[in-house]
Formats: C-alpha cells, structure tokens, sequence
C-alpha cells in the first residue's frame, strides 16, 4: 500500500459533490459501521448522482458511516487496506465492520485485493458501472436504494467464494467475477481505452462494447497452444485456443455466460474454453456464446474444478475481473472456498 493510513483515510472536505469528500457520522458502542468507498466516475459520470441519493437515505435512515470518495487508479485498494485496520480495533470494541463499494466491477476487484482480515470485515456492494457481472452474479438490485437497504437489512453474510490467480513470477491477485486468458483478456484490455465505450454508456448499451472489441479482436489476435491440469488430473493438450476463462460467477463482460452454471457459493471455478475452431466459424457462434447455448458444442469446453494450472506456448493476455495483468505463459489458479463475507 502506497503512504500510512493516515495519509490515505485524511479528511477532506465534507461535499458529496467533490472528489475527494469525507462524509462521516459518528459510531455509537454495539452498532454497525459502514466504510463506503464511492468511485464517482463509474458509470461515465453517473455515480455521481447515485452517491448524493445514496447519502441522503443514510443520513435519513441515521446510518452510523464514513465515506472515501477515490482519487487515482489504485486508491480503492489503498482505502480497503488501511479501513479493514480500523475495522478490525471496532471489531474489538463489539461492533460489526462493513466495507462498502459503491462502483464498477473494476472497483470492487480494487477493494477485495486491498481487504485484510476478510474473516472479520463484511463487504457490500452498490453497483454503478456499466457491466455490473458482479451484482447480477449476486442478484443484487440494480436500484441503488434498494441494494443498499438490501445490506442495511442484511442479518446474516454469504460467504462467497473468491479467485485467486498467479502469474509465472508468483505475483497473486484475487477475483471476484472471472479471470481469463486470450480474447476476452485481450477484449479487457481494450475497453479500458475505447472511446466509444462512453457514447454506448451514456444511450444504455455498454455491453455493446464488449461484443464489438470481441469481433476485432476475434480477426486479429493470434492463438496458442495451451496445456492445462485441472485437480491434479492428467495434462491436457488445447490446441488453437482462442480463450480460456477461470468463471466465478456465471457472467464476464456485461453479461455474457461464459459459464451459465457457475456458482460463487460451491467452492470451485468454472474453466470456459474455445479451442481447436476456425476464427470465423467463432464468429459465427458467437450468439451462441451470449445466449449461453453453447455448452457440448464442439470446440467449447466447460470444466468445473477447485484449481488448475496453464503452460501456454506462447505468452498471451491475462486479466483479473477485467484488469489487465501483463502478457504470461504459466498461469495458476485456485478458487478460495467462502473467502469473502458478503451483506446483500
């Protein structure tokens, strides 16, 4: 973590407006505290709003919170780290810790790899980005009101498992949603710079944007060889893979079911992986692929384990809940049986 938790968790002015606002009422003994960390550029903008609606049902309902509205690429986790210290003394003190994302996707895969202590700290989350897999993984409301009464009525958490991926160098990172290789890591990449990604936000057609990079990227990018070993089983060869997806929850990209049967609460990872096709014969079946249709057809192979790992023959893109983790060619991964504790 970058700075002392002091640096990070500074007060700032009290104006939900501005970024960079601290917004706090104070904690009675025995009740529960609420941390949000708000990304007020979610949603091209929008959150912005949500967050002010957001405050308001707290301070009328008389939620004991504070709040960190992030400043840079990284803060999220920053704030995450140093509030789960804090959380843990209030712990102590008999009162119950909530961490709270109010963001994307991209947000909230920033906090749980800032979360220490997740055996003792409670995660919520208020979707406010354009692809939301993580909230419909979870079913949670698309209403921001509704989603936070929905943990401020919580009695008991879910413990949800989490992703855990780990390049060549032994550099981990957990995921929420999905971790994969190939196109749709590629697709990742290129959507954190596409320009039309804002317009297609702003007319409520976000996940256009995925299916548009995914046909590009479809016709450019090269496949691989890739042999992978699932729970200590035999190798297996897949030959032109085109991408192979590590599934937490069902959907990746804006709601695309990579894996239709995948379950965060089951203790394993669904593997998704095209391999051994012609790229427009891919091109092809790619509605297939959105509508979920696409289980024992040939070339599509969908494999549920606790862990795996992939030797590439050659290096290709990685991500983590859509963040781009370099180009690897020895990927490990493992599914954290109910690491997370989630109010919703």
């Amino acid at each position: 973590m970058c700075g002392s938790d002091r640096d990070v968790l500074a007060p700032r002015p009290s104006d939900a407006a501005q970024a960079g606002s601290l917004l706090s009422n104070m904690q009675e003994q025995g009740e529960d505290m609420y941390y949000f960390i708000v990304n007020l550029t979610s949603r091209t903008g929008k959150a912005r709003k949500i967050w002010i609606a957001l405050e308001r049902e707290l301070q009328k309902k008389g939620v004991p919170y504070e709040a960190y509205i992030t400043q840079y690429k990284g803060h999220a986790r920053e704030l995450a780290n140093a509030l789960c210290e804090r959380s843990v003394k209030r712990k102590e003190e008999g009162q119950r810790a909530v961490l709270v994302v109010v963001g994307g996707d991209g947000t909230a895969n920033e906090v749980i790899n800032g979360m220490r202590y997740m055996d003792k700290v409670l995660f919520g989350y208020i979707p406010t980005g354009s692809g939301n897999d993580l909230g419909r993984g979870l079913g949670i409301s698309n209403h921001p009101i509704e989603a936070l009464n929905g943990i401020l009525e919580a009695r008991e958490d879910s413990p949800m498992d989490l992703g855990c991926v780990t390049d060549e160098k032994g550099t981990s990172r957990y995921f929420c949603i999905s971790s994969g290789i190939g196109i749709d890591a590629d697709v990742c990449r290129m959507a954190l710079t596409f320009r039309l990604k804002t317009f297609l936000n702003h007319v409520k057609l976000g996940s256009l944007t995925y299916v548009l990079l995914t046909v590009k990227a479809l016709f450019t990018m090269p496949t691989t060889e890739v042999q992978a070993v699932f729970d200590q089983g035999a190798p297996k060869t897949f030959s032109k893979m085109i991408f192979m997806a590590g599934m937490n929850h069902p959907w990746e990209g804006g709601g695309v079911p990579m894996a239709p049967k995948a379950n965060a609460f089951d203790g394993k990872l669904s593997v998704c992986c095209v391999h051994g096709i012609p790229k427009w014969k891919a091109f092809f079946l790619l509605p297939v692929l959105v509508k979920g249709k696409h289980e024992m057809r040939k070339g599509f192979d969908v494999v549920d384990c606790e862990r795996y790992e992939l030797r590439l023959k050659t290096p290709m893109v990685l991500h983590g809940d859509g963040e781009y983790l370099g180009e690897q060619k020895v990927i490990r991964y493992e599914c954290l049986n109910g690491r997370l504790r989630v109010l919703k």
